[in-house]
């Protein structure tokens, strides 16, 4: 698998390649600023990019930005940024995006190797990985009349973990219920937030996952 990293901090990005390379992943490029990033992933066109969210020359969103105009060049391209901090503007204006293949995570989940590695390929597949604590921001700013409102709690920590990209499975493993108590708070939770079922989980998460952005 192809992978590019844009990470400023030397450290980091020496300690990323050789993480990676040491799953068979392959590094195409490892950029250290804003201005390179878009040529870079247009050039390669990697499986995924890990990308941080503030690079040279101003350490404000040029990660960002750069990923933004990358996919918007070419569409689909996945894209897991890594933030030091929870910055809600950030991870709306990646989920905006759609298409799926996006990813939000703390920096601090890189050192549970097992979960990042499993982030990136989840990305690569096409599917999302949010950061548990970027998604309960989102629930949390939720306004009053919001449907997001109507869930129960049972509900709410579902939502949560589709949102992380968890399958039906793997959440019913976590809240130590049935699959088909999963599916059905599932269904319950598309049908109070206005949202059409779909075979597709990973347009489901996203749709989820932008309309909780939009609040």
């Amino acid at each position: 698998m192809r992978v590019l990293i844009a990470e400023d901090h030397a450290l980091l990005r020496d300690g990323l390649i050789r993480l990676l390379e040491a799953h068979d992943f392959t590094v195409v490029e490892a950029v250290d600023n804003g201005p390179r990033l878009v040529p870079a992933l247009v050039e390669h066109r990697p499986d995924v990019a890990v990308v941080d969210v503030r690079l040279p020359p101003t350490f404000t969103d040029e990660g960002l930005k750069a990923a933004i105009e990358a996919r918007r060049q070419v569409p689909g391209l996945p894209i897991l940024v890594l933030s030091q901090y929870v910055e809600q503007l950030y991870a709306r204006e990646l989920l905006t995006g759609g298409g799926g293949a996006v990813g939000y995570l703390l920096k601090d989940r890189v050192s549970n190797v097992a979960e990042f590695l499993d982030s990136v390929r989840r990305v690569a597949a096409g599917g999302t990985a949010m950061d548990p604590d970027v998604i309960g921001q989102l629930l949390a700013r939720s306004t009053r009349d919001s449907p997001v409102t109507r869930l129960t709690p049972r509900e709410s920590e579902v939502l949560g973990l589709m949102a992380e990209g968890r399958s039906n499975a793997a959440i019913a493993a976590a809240l130590f219920v049935t699959e088909k108590a999963v599916s059905k708070h599932t269904n319950n939770i598309f049908a109070k937030l206005d949202l059409p079922p779909s075979e597709d989980d990973n347009r489901r998460v996203m749709a989820v996952l932008t309309y909780l952005s939009s609040r």
